[in-house]
C-alpha cells in the first residue's frame, strides 16, 4: 500500500483484503438496506473472509441490541458471525456513560431497547421521568421515540444533568428514501436547551476504540457509505477508510468532498474489497487507472474507457475531479451518466 495525504486516492499492490487485518463495517447503506441485504454483500464479505480479513458489524443505529442485529445478519447469510462481531454505538455509549457515573446509578433513557440492553449491562438502571432522580440523559434513535420523550430529556438537561447521545447522524437511509436520523432528534433537544451533549458514534472515536476492544485488529480499514459520518470518523480517528456508493453519499458528492474529508478509497459497493486499487496518474485533463481513463472537459468528468461502476473506473473519475478541483479551487461536475 502507498502512503498518501489525505487529500488523494490511496493505491494498492494488493486486494484490500489482503491489505488490512479488519474491515469495521457500517451495516445501514453498506451491508443491509432495512430489511434486505445489499445485493451481492454476503458474496462479497464472504471472499473478504475467505482472504483472512476480519470482519467487524458497526452502526451507528442505536434502535437494536447488537444480539438482534447479530440474529438479522446471520438470516442473510453474512459469514462466521460472533456476537462480539457487532458492536453499537448504544454500546460505546454506555461505556462512556458507565465510566462517567457511580455505579449503579439511574440515567434517564430516551431510546428504545437497542439502548436500555446496554445500559443494563453496564449495571444502570433505565429510567424514563425526571422525577425519578437519574444522574444522566442518555439518547439514542427508536422509530417510537415522541415529543413526550423529547420534552423529558430536555426538562433533565435544563436542571444540570449531563447528556449523553449514542449518534448525531441527520438521516437514515430506509427501502422508501431517506428519513430522519437521531442528530434530527437531537437536534430538536439542542434547540430546547442549547446543550451540547457528549457523542459517542462516528465521527467521534468511541465507536472505533470501543471496536477495537472488543474485536481486535492492528491495521483497520473502515467501510462506509457516508462521509460525514463513517469517513469522518475514520479520518479523525487515523483510520484508512473505502466509501461505497449504496447507501447515503453519492458519487457526485465523494468528487466534491474536500481536502481532509475525503476516503481513501471509493467503490461501488463491498466488491471492493476484493479489488486492487491501481495507481491513478493524471495528466493534461486525463486520468487513468489501469484500464480505466476519464477526462475533464469545461468543468465536466466523463469516462472514456472502463465501466462506469468498476473500480478503476470510480477512481479515475474521483481522483480527477479531486486533481481539477484543487488546481483551480472550483467544484467539478460529473457527466449525468456517472450519478444515475
Amino acid at each position: 500500500m502507498t502512503s498518501t495525504p489525505q487529500d488523494v486516492l490511496g493505491s494498492t499492490t494488493r486486494e484490500l483484503s489482503a491489505t488490512y487485518d479488519l474491515a469495521m463495517l457500517d451495516l445501514d447503506g453498506v451491508v443491509y438496506l432495512g430489511p434486505d441485504a445489499i445485493p451481492g454483500a454476503a458474496d462479497a464479505l464472504r471472499a473478504a473472509r475467505e482472504s483472512g480479513l476480519r470482519l467487524a458489524y458497526i452502526t451507528n443505529n442505536a434502535s437494536r441490541p447488537a444480539l438482534e442485529v447479530a440474529k438479522k445478519l446471520r438470516e442473510m447469510d453474512m459469514p462466521e458471525l460472533a456476537d462480539e462481531d457487532v458492536v453499537t454505538s448504544a454500546q460505546a455509549v454506555a461505556h462512556l456513560v458507565a465510566d462517567a457515573v457511580p455505579a449503579g446509578s439511574r440515567v434517564l433513557l430516551v431510546g428504545g431497547a437497542g439502548l436500555r440492553v446496554p445500559l443494563e449491562e453496564r449495571g444502570l438502571e433505565c429510567v424514563t421521568s425526571l422525577d425519578e432522580s437519574p444522574v444522566a440523559v442518555v439518547q439514542g434513535f427508536h422509530g417510537d421515540v415522541g415529543w413526550a420523550q423529547l420534552a423529558e430529556a430536555s426538562y433533565a438537561i435544563q436542571s444540570g444533568l449531563p447528556w449523553y447521545v449514542s449518534n448525531t447522524d441527520l438521516t437514515v437511509p430506509t427501502p422508501r428514501g431517506i428519513a430522519p436520523g437521531n442528530g434530527s432528534l437531537v437536534q430538536a433537544v439542542r434547540n430546547a436547551t442549547g446543550a451540547v451533549p457528549v457523542v459517542a458514534g462516528k465521527p467521534e472515536r468511541a465507536l472505533f476504540d470501543e471496536t477495537i476492544a472488543r474485536v481486535g485488529g492492528r491495521h483497520p480499514l473502515m467501510v462506509g457509505d457516508r462521509l460525514d459520518t463513517d469517513i469522518d470518523g475514520a479520518i479523525a480517528a487515523g483510520i484508512d477508510s473505502l466509501v461505497v456508493l449504496t447507501g447515503v453519499s453519492s458519487l457526485a458528492e465523494i468528487a466534491a468532498a474536500v481536502p481532509g474529508h475525503r476516503p481513501t478509497y471509493v467503490a461501488a459497493d463491498l466488491h471492493g474489497l476484493g479489488d486492487t486499487h491501481h495507481p491513478v496518474r493524471i495528466e493534461d485533463g486525463r486520468a487513468r487507472c489501469a484500464g480505466a481513463e476519464a477526462v475533464i472537459r469545461d468543468g465536466v468528468v466523463s469516462v472514456v474507457a472502463g465501466g462506469a461502476r468498476e473500480t478503476d473506473t470510480l477512481r479515475a473519475v474521483v481522483a480527477l475531479a479531486w486533481d481539477a478541483t484543487d488546481r483551480c479551487d472550483t467544484p467539478v461536475v460529473l457527466d449525468g451518466t456517472l450519478d444515475a
